[in-house]
């Protein structure tokens, strides 16, 4: 009788192979997670091209931006702390997402959806509508479902991002 021998060390070498380099791209991908999340960044230049078309509106409006601040609600970044401070006029519609497309772009949080949100006028109100985005949009630290209203004081979340409600 002839019993035929199996090679089983050219079948699982492999296979051990294959799981050495699935570990090594999941801790790369860990790294890179981290290293986002703690790489300081200054603004993006469709940040500072929004900055600028808002000052030259205000400019043919002939009104300076403190005059027009003081009336209107406008978001304030408070989070995360690079970007703290910088103020996004409300006038008209406007969007918030990764997208350079969006008024208020957050290029910067990889936890936003490209376009997370948009937030529009109605009735002399501003309100906020999440536009399907993977982590949502908090209002106040509540998830919204529907669109809703946003007052002077409000906290609006989008993505890591945490901006404030100010005149």
């Amino acid at each position: 009788m002839f019993i035929v021998g199996t090679n089983y060390s050219a079948i699982i070498r492999p296979l051990q192979w294959l799981v050495v380099a699935l570990i090594f791209l999941f801790f790369l991908r860990v790294i890179r997670a981290v290293f986002v999340e703690v790489r300081p960044a200054g603004p993006t230049r469709a940040q500072r091209r929004a900055e600028r078309k808002a000052e030259e509106a205000d400019e043919v409006r002939g009104r300076p931006r403190e005059t027009r601040s003081r009336k209107q609600l406008r978001l304030e970044v408070i989070e995360p702390r690079q970007y703290e401070g910088t103020i996004y006029e409300l006038d008209g519609e406007v969007t918030v997402g990764r997208s350079n497309g969006c008024a208020i772009p957050t290029t910067y949080d990889s936890y936003s959806s490209t376009v997370h949100a948009r937030l529009y006028r109605s009735g002399g109100q501003i309100w906020v509508e999440d536009l399907g985005s993977t982590n949502g949009t908090f209002v106040n630290s509540e998830r919204i479902s529907q669109p809703s209203r946003l007052a002077k004081g409000d906290l609006l979340q989008i993505g890591a991002t945490v901006f404030e409600v100010r005149r």
